[in-house]
């Protein structure tokens, strides 16, 4: 998709233009970039609260119209405001409501994340009628730990709403395989595509199988909706027989956590920049 920067309308629209043709192709869940609703390339904090949505707002009640009428769970970013906070998000949406609010976790200092309140969470997946999700945001997906999390609490599919800009591509073509192949989960990634703020987006949305097979992707200049049929029963088998009583891995159940401690001590300090 190529949202709009402040252009709710325009942008929740599109939406449900998208949600309408993904429905006649015989699609339950849809994810949309980060920030889809709003836009991203926010100057300034003001900037980006006046365009924030909440909960309640009548463009995100439109969409819960739509999911409910087209009988679709969808995945929607959007800057989000509560009271004076602001967060980078996705709303979660089925049967014709917000079912769960995901706040994204890692801030990278660019466009609405500057200005934005790190989700608190807790880290966890969502049980829906399509399959057990986790969400997360863009930045996120670098640290192997959130995936770690949310397919430890069961996910089947990890959704990624992002934002890839020029420089990702290492980022496009590696961490999706990477992380279906460290945790045997299925992977949505939608980021977007055209220009805004001076940073040029680079498309290439995705489902990645839970084997590390790409099974579509999308190019870099259109927008594009790309469909696929997941079997999640082998993403709730993590153990793997290639060979019984010869060849067999458990990439959950192989983990030694007594031996992660420093995953868990906190922040280090770093040690300079480049």
């Amino acid at each position: 998709m190529n949202p709009r920067l402040g252009k709710i309308k325009e942008n929740s629209e599109r939406i449900c233009d998208f949600l309408r043709e993904s429905a006649q192709s015989g699609a339950r869940l849809v994810v949309f970039p980060e920030c889809a609703l709003t836009g991203y390339a926010f100057e300034t904090r003001e900037e980006a609260l006046a365009c924030s949505l909440t909960v309640d707002s009548l463009e995100v009640a439109n969409l819960c119209r739509m999911t409910e009428k087209e009988n679709l769970w969808s995945v929607v970013g959007s800057a989000e405001r509560t009271d004076d906070r602001l967060f980078n998000s996705l709303f979660l949406i089925g049967h014709g409501k917000v079912q769960f609010v995901y706040r994204k976790v890692h801030l990278p200092y660019i466009g609405l994340d500057r200005f934005a309140n790190p989700g608190d969470g807790p880290l966890q997946a969502v049980e829906t009628p399509v399959g057990r999700l986790g969400l997360h945001i863009c930045y996120d997906a670098i640290f192997p730990e959130v995936a770690r999390v949310l397919t430890l609490d069961k996910a089947e599919i990890l959704c990624l709403s992002t934002n890839w800009p020029e420089g990702a591509r290492p980022i496009a073509q590696v961490i999706p395989i990477a992380r279906t192949l460290e945790n045997r989960v299925c992977y949505v990634v939608s980021n977007r595509v055209g220009c805004e703020g001076g940073f040029r987006f680079i498309g290439q949305s995705q489902i990645v199988n839970f084997d590390g097979t790409v099974l579509s992707r999308a190019g870099e200049e259109e927008e594009t909706v790309l469909v696929q049929t997941l079997d999640l029963e082998p993403t709730r088998r993590k153990r793997i027989v290639f060979e019984p009583g010869r060849y067999e891995v458990d990439r959950v159940g192989d983990r030694r956590p007594e031996l992660y401690q420093l995953l868990t001590e906190g922040r280090v300090t770093p040690t300079g920049t480049e």
